[in-house]
């Protein structure tokens, strides 16, 4: 628990300070690492609403981060539960 609560403030701290490339990758290795990281979505929410414009190229969707973060997240743990990587 201690683990997955300094991640999550490593993460915030990504979030607001480092580039989202950064983020992105911290983001995939949480998922990857952790059972349901739901906590990542929830920061790019906060990243969209600090950061996020809607753009053209999106379709005017001003939370595009954290639509895809929310769907990687759902096909990441649905990939987990078939190659029984998880717990």
């Amino acid at each position: 628990m201690l683990i997955r609560i300094l991640a999550f403030l490593m993460f915030l701290l990504s979030i607001l300070y480092m580039p989202f490339w950064f983020s992105f990758i911290l983001f995939l290795i949480g998922i990857i690492y952790f059972s349901f990281f739901l906590e990542s979505v929830v920061l790019f929410f906060l990243s969209d609403l600090l950061y996020g414009v809607p753009e053209i190229k999106f379709l005017n969707i001003p939370f595009i981060a954290t639509i895809l973060s929310f769907i990687i997240l759902i096909i990441v743990e649905f990939l987990k539960k078939k190659i029984r990587f998880s717990k």
